[in-house]
């Protein structure tokens, strides 16, 4: 076994994680969308993972970020998250709002995948990036504080939590 394979998880690799399970679940939707098959349970799960997510980034992972930032790059990087985090959940809510037999309930979702998407790719290849190079960022802190949080919301909203491998 690797170092880094006994190495647990820290923060970013939390978010990663998360960012393959939406993958997962775009690519449920697009399987069951695609065959004629009901998309309801993929879109009502994906919705509240991606409200967890949005949760522990803006309230543990971005203050974190920003507090151990020695420049404007990094704030202005953390901007354009929140921004599309703000654009995600009036998508989220929107979906919510919209009743599961909707023509155009599919449609609004194949939209907040894809600012989800651009979302993810912005964090794994510009901000993350940035981040790890930051000296002053306690990870450990925010690693812990993260899996304690995202423990206290899948109760909330009564999501399995994953084996503790993987939190």
């Amino acid at each position: 076994m690797t170092e880094k394979a006994r190495k647990e998880l820290d923060a970013l690799d939390l978010l990663m994680q998360d960012h393959r399970e939406m993958e997962s679940l775009f690519s449920e939707f697009e399987y069951l969308r695609q065959n004629g098959r009901n998309t309801g349970r993929v879109i009502a799960n994906a919705c509240a993972e991606l409200k967890i997510h949005d949760t522990l980034e803006t309230e543990i992972f971005y203050p974190a970020v920003g507090k151990a930032a020695e420049d404007e790059e990094i704030d202005g990087l953390m901007d354009e998250a929140e921004e599309e985090h703000d654009t995600i959940l009036e998508l989220i809510e929107k979906l919510e709002q919209t009743r599961t037999d909707h023509k155009q309930r599919d449609a609004y979702f194949t939209i907040l995948a894809g600012h989800v998407k651009h979302h993810v790719l912005g964090e794994e290849t510009e901000r993350f990036p940035v981040v790890k190079k930051l000296k002053r960022l306690d990870l450990d802190s925010v690693t812990a504080a993260m899996k304690k949080r995202k423990a206290e919301l899948m109760a909330e909203t009564g999501i399995a939590e994953a084996d503790e491998e993987t939190v």
